[in-house]
């Protein structure tokens, strides 16, 4: 099907809803969830996926969100397309695990610097972008993903994640330091020792 090309997966959230689809999930037909499903479960995963860097985690949040979304789409009203909505739903589902993993913010800092002694005997992998975000605390890559990569604001953020902005303005400068000494180690690291 065309929805498989990297053009769509790029833009999946953007889909656009058919109103008789839409009108027919709303009324509680299961088809039309079927459809909704099998047009928003790719992006929602791969959001999920990029924010929360485990695949298991990831597929649960999926079936969570698409849960809540069964059970409340009636209040759906249109104000926002529907992806946009999903979106968001996806995204405070990603924070709302983060924040029940609270202890992953408490050793950003010390996880960052175990990861990167870790990771100085593999120059080789230590370009690939997915390694590089792995390599960063969940709420950390988090930030990092929804600014960079999904467009959210620090005010959208500071919201999102019951912060000020300088909070979420401070993350995103340590994981961008952080991402371009890890890059310039790799690319400086022929052997794994430390300069």
């Amino acid at each position: 099907m065309a929805m498989e090309n990297s053009a769509d997966m790029a833009s999946g959230f953007a889909q656009r809803v058919d109103a008789m689809t839409l009108a027919r999930a709303q009324a509680g037909d299961m088809q039309a969830f079927a459809t909704l499903y099998a047009a928003f479960g790719r992006p929602c995963f791969n959001l999920a996926m990029r924010i929360l860097g485990n695949r298991a985690q990831a597929e649960d949040l999926v079936q969570e969100v698409f849960l809540k979304m069964f059970a409340t789409i009636r209040s759906y009203r249109g104000d926002a397309p529907f992806g946009s909505w999903l979106k968001r739903m996806t995204v405070n589902a990603t924070i709302d695990q983060l924040r029940s993993q609270r202890h992953d913010a408490d050793v950003d800092a010390e996880a960052l610097q175990a990861q990167q002694t870790t990771d100085a005997a593999q120059p080789a992998a230590a370009l690939d972008a997915w390694s590089l975000l792995q390599r960063l605390p969940a709420r950390t890559r988090a930030i990092l993903i929804l600014h960079e990569f999904e467009g959210y604001t620090h005010t959208e953020l500071a919201q999102m994640f019951g912060q000020s902005e300088s909070y979420s303005k401070s993350i995103l400068a340590r994981a961008l330091k952080r991402l371009g000494e890890l890059v310039v180690h790799a690319e400086s690291a022929p052997c794994p020792h430390r300069s």
